[in-house]
């Protein structure tokens, strides 16, 4: 079964053709990151203009490259939320249109889903259950998968999303937008136990990065007002750290408590080298099996969307026209 992924829920525009859940045969994807560095953010009115412009090309590019047409099409999956409105918005409506006017089936695929389908590509024999932690710039879950569209969703953020508290702190420090790579990279290069940030007191396997993102500014505010000689490589390298070790812990416990020991990692921040080595380290001396998507699933892509359309299309799950994008949603438990 071929189905035909769309995403643009936030700067990327990208359309991916995947054969059976777990095999890709093609992935474009358009970038907007040169465009919005200047600005140390998204824009999202010029990111939904992008989109506009865009999206004809990008679908037409996935055909050419797997070497298809929408005749060879069974389905199209599309991200209905959460992302900017007017840059999903673009992708759902260009998705619906082409499956009515195609009469193919249509499915609306939550962002945050889509990102677990990520380590089905990447591993093809890969089968729940398993531990997933979803992890970017907008969220944070910890999640035990039970089956395909099967899931529940045991831990959240409370506050800033981890991807999010990186992004802010490297803003803060000057290095620019997006600010994950910029810190992993830096990091490489300072002392990592050079300063001790406090981690919130979260209740059971939520999450809470705020407060940590305020005491590396005020600290570092501090250092800057009392003239005092710092590296921000160390400061960088410290703050990532602590993120990487409330991650890593929290995900590691469920596995231990609830004896699934398969964990997966999605999302941009799973691109992070400090978190993927920690992961790796502390799963094998747990006797866990770890499993991270390849860098080129952790960003935001169409791959992993039309991934999650098929598994949804074999349980017979097809959405409603009516569908409209939801820029704030969360990802919900679900029962078979």
């Amino acid at each position: 079964m071929l189905v035909l992924g769309i995403e643009t829920s936030c700067d990327e525009t990208s359309a991916a053709i995947v054969e059976d859940g777990r095999k890709v045969l093609s992935n474009v994807i358009y970038s907007q990151i040169d465009i919005h560095y200047q600005f140390g953010g998204v824009v999202p009115e010029i990111a939904s203009r992008k989109h506009v412009e865009k999206i004809s090309y990008v679908v037409d590019m996935a055909f050419k490259q797997a070497g298809l047409t929408i005749d060879d099409i069974d389905g199209i999956a599309a991200t209905y939320g959460p992302g900017l409105v007017g840059s999903l918005l673009v992708g759902l409506s260009f998705a619906k249109a082409l499956s009515y006017a195609r009469k193919l089936p249509f499915i609306a695929v939550n962002h945050i889903e889509g990102h677990i389908y990520a380590n089905f590509i990447t591993y093809p024999q890969l089968t729940p259950p398993l531990i997933v932690l979803v992890v970017s710039g907008g969220h944070t879950n910890l999640i035990i998968f039970r089956d395909f569209d099967e899931y529940e969703v045991v831990g959240k953020t409370r506050d800033d999303a981890a991807g999010e508290a990186f992004d802010k702190i490297a803003r803060y420090l000057g290095l620019g937008y997006p600010g994950g790579p910029a810190i992993d990279k830096i990091a490489k290069q300072g002392d990592e136990n050079k300063y001790k940030y406090p981690v919130a007191d979260v209740d059971g396997y939520n999450f809470s990065f705020s407060g940590l993102k305020s005491a590396v500014i005020n600290h570092v505010h501090g250092l800057w007002q009392g003239g005092e000689e710092f590296k921000i490589e160390d400061v960088a390298a410290s703050f990532q750290k602590t993120v990487v070790s409330i991650l890593v812990e929290k995900t590691i416990n469920l596995s231990l408590e609830t004896n699934i020991r398969k964990i997966a990692v999605a999302g941009g921040v799973a691109a992070n080298s400090r978190l993927r080595n920690e992961f790796y380290k502390r799963c094998a001396e747990h006797n866990i099996e770890f499993f991270v998507p390849d860098f080129k699933y952790c960003t935001d892509n169409a791959a992993m969307i039309a991934s999650c359309g098929y598994f949804k299309l074999q349980k017979g799950i097809i959405s409603s026209y009516c569908e409209n994008a939801v820029p704030y949603i969360n990802l919900l438990s679900k029962k078979s």
